[in-house]
């Protein structure tokens, strides 16, 4: 015997709610890609005409301007912050561009430049960032956009330099920031001695190195009483996969080019033990996570001291993971994309810039008095 028959309107009902189902399981799972195409400006960089240049003498310019923090020292921090703009119509972001800014603003600075702010005024520039999504392709377009950004680096530590020609100094950057700040170091405080005997420590944090590009004036820091020196690490979990994706992923300056790791030795400092490719800390060395956002920047974050070791394999630093509600990524699939929300290492990262500074003075005595603008262009 034959069932009944289906309606026409049956059958149209039957075969939308089929067309649904498959369509929403088309989108779960290129979800991904469907987000990053939508990131793409879809232009050649070659004929892109970026946002016009910010004007580092003006304060709009800079997202901190010579801020200092209740109690803060007399070392002044130049902090170049990480990715905040999306994508869509730019490779790089126009200055100011207010979700990127607000992001800067709520998130970055409070976790990521905060950690700095013990040492002295710190100052961040706003500068036309390449968009999250020249990290998400390896396309020769975005790595253009991602070197683009150094010319207002440049400028912008320039500008610094003038209003901190003598004493001790701080270089830190985050992720994209801390890519530029690798360029800087290499282009314009290697090889002038006056100006890397100034230096107390550069910090460039959730960013591969290579270990054989490191300068030699610049080292990796080897133990925590040490000036003038590297502190650099990206930092990971233990999924082994996604470690060895990072790497395959990595891109490092070849003078002004950015090119793949290749497979070259990557620059671990752990930051708990201060040590260049340090071994597993035990969990009570750590000094403390937290989640700064929304904080404002006179406000300390209170630091959660003991949640997670960490030690330096095959280049990356891996860590446990550190367990509560502070600690899980939320917002959008571009948010998810960008550095931590919060900051596993900050009371460390506080602690290593202290003895880093206590290091610089004890060994200013034997350093020449000289000091020297020879940090401007040459």
């Amino acid at each position: 015997m034959r069932g009944p028959r289906l309606t026409w309107r049956q059958w149209l009902g039957w075969t939308g709610v089929a067309v649904v189902f498959v369509l929403t399981a088309a989108a779960l799972v290129w979800r991904g890609d469907i987000l990053r195409a939508g990131l793409d400006p879809q232009v050649p960089f070659q004929t892109y005409d970026p946002p016009p240049a910010p004007d580092y003498g003006r304060r709009d310019a800079w997202a901190l301007w010579e801020a200092a923090a209740p109690g803060a020292g007399d070392v002044p921090v130049f902090f170049v912050h990480s990715t905040t703009y999306d994508g869509g119509p730019h490779w790089n972001a126009p200055i100011g561009e207010p979700r990127a800014d607000a992001y800067l603003r709520r998130v970055v600075l409070p976790n990521h430049a905060g950690p700095f702010a013990k040492a002295g005024p710190v100052s961040a520039p706003r500068y036309r960032q390449a968009s999250l999504y020249t990290r998400l392709t390896l396309r020769d377009d975005a790595r253009e956009a991602r070197a683009f950004a150094w010319q207002d680096v440049e400028a912008a530590f320039d500008a610094w330099l003038a209003r901190h020609p003598e004493g001790p100094l701080l270089l830190a950057g985050m992720e994209q920031g801390a890519e530029l700040i690798d360029r800087l170091v290499k282009e314009r405080v290697a090889g002038h001695p006056d100006l890397a005997r100034r230096l107390v420590a550069v910090y460039m944090i959730d960013a591969v190195l290579a270990v054989d590009a490191v300068p030699a004036d610049v080292p990796a820091c080897a133990v925590r009483d040490q000036s003038g020196c590297t502190v650099a690490f990206s930092a990971i979990g233990e999924d082994g996969e996604a470690g060895r994706r990072r790497l395959r992923r990595a891109l490092v300056w070849d003078g002004g080019r950015l090119v793949d790791l290749n497979g070259r030795d990557a620059l671990c400092v752990n930051p708990i033990s201060g040590v260049a490719h340090g071994g597993r800390t035990a969990i009570r060395e750590h000094a403390g996570a937290t989640n700064a956002t929304g904080l404002e920047w006179e406000a300390h974050p209170a630091l959660q001291s003991g949640r997670v070791t960490a030690e330096c394999r095959d280049g990356l630093l891996r860590h446990s993971q550190a367990r509560g509600e502070s600690f899980r990524r939320g917002g959008s699939w571009a948010d998810r994309r960008k550095a931590m929300p919060y900051n596993l290492f900050y009371g460390d990262i506080e602690r290593d810039v202290q003895a880093r500074i206590a290091a610089w003075r004890g060994q200013s005595d034997v350093r020449p008095s000289r000091q020297s603008n020879s940090a401007s262009r040459t």
